[in-house]
Parts: C-alpha cells; sequence; structure tokens
C-alpha cells in the first residue's frame, strides 16, 4: 500500500513537473515572436570573371607519354578496326588488368624486353609490337619503368577508337 501511494506521489510530480517546463517554453516561444524581426545582410556582390577561350586542342597533351602521342597522331583521321584474322598471342587470352610487369632485359639486338606475368604465374617476353590484354592491345612505347599500350575498343557507335593504356613495373619475379 506504501509503495501505491509513493508511486502515485511522484507520477504527480513528474507530470506537475513537466507541465512548468511547457509553459515556461511557450512564454519563451511568445517573447521571441514580439520580437521584430531582424534585417537580413546583403548578399555580396561577386565580380564577373572573363571568359577563356581554350585554344591548346592541337598540341600535343602534356598527360600522354610521347612515344603514344606519336602512335595517335600517325593514326589521327584514320578509321580503327580489329585485325580479327591476325593470330592471337598467349597474353591476349587475359585481361589487362590480371598481368604484371615484373622486370625488363635485352634481347641479343640490344633491344628492350619487358617480362610479364599472367595470372597463371607463368612469365612471357614482351616487345614494341607484341599484343596482350582482350582488347587487342598492342605495345607502342617500353621502357624499364613499364609499358606503353594502345587499345582498340568500341566507340559504341558501331566504330572502334585507339585507347592508351599502361602497364607500370610492379616488382621482381617471385
Amino acid at each position: 500500500m506504501l509503495q501505491r501511494l509513493i508511486y502515485v506521489a511522484c507520477l504527480v510530480s513528474l507530470v506537475t513537473g513537466c507541465s512548468s517546463r511547457i509553459e515556461d517554453v511557450e512564454n519563451q516561444i511568445a517573447e521571441i515572436k514580439k520580437q521584430p524581426p531582424l534585417k537580413a545582410d546583403e548578399p555580396p556582390k561577386f565580380d564577373t570573371v572573363p571568359s577563356f577561350q581554350y585554344a591548346a586542342q592541337n598540341l600535343r597533351s602534356p598527360f600522354l607519354p610521347s612515344s603514344l602521342y606519336r602512335e595517335l597522331s600517325l593514326n589521327a583521321g584514320k578509321r580503327v578496326y580489329p585485325n580479327l584474322s591476325r593470330q592471337a598471342e598467349p597474353l591476349e587470352s587475359f585481361p589487362l588488368e590480371s598481368l604484371l610487369m615484373r622486370g625488363t632485359m635485352k634481347n641479343a639486338k640490344g633491344q628492350l624486353i619487358a617480362l610479364i606475368q599472367a595470372p597463371t604465374k607463368q612469365v612471357y617476353r614482351v616487345e614494341v609490337g607484341s599484343h596482350l590484354g582482350l582488347n587487342q592491345g598492342r605495345i607502342v612505347g617500353l621502357n624499364s619503368e613499364g609499358l606503353q599500350i594502345l587499345e582498340i575498343v568500341s566507340d559504341g557507335q558501331d566504330g572502334y577508337v585507339e585507347r592508351p593504356r599502361s602497364l607500370i613495373l610492379i616488382g621482381q619475379i617471385s
């Protein structure tokens, strides 16, 4: 019985305490509404920026290696088609993203050759002109740090375009 009485007393005091807080909040909101609105600041004035006419479309892109730029400029304006009658090379059965360049060496003629590891862990030797990847990628540049490759991909409109790609040296063969 005493517990019920304590419980009811707590409940009544709790409800009474909440109502006084609500009244205080309502009074404060009414005071705020009586005040005149504040004036907003003027928006800042921005100077107009003069337009810039880009005129370097015909110049060499600073983002392409020079070997790729030469290859692309030679093929500029030519229609590009994949050579489906060419015998596929072993590395053309793997996606370019799955191939790893593991090093370089020189052949008997003194030309640089790259060592490419396939997902099967087999290592292949490639040189400028070799093909790799699923999109008829052709090596157009080779140095000790990586390969520059031109792939032939669909342009989405019944044609093909050459897309530059690169494969960089990852590390030594393990």
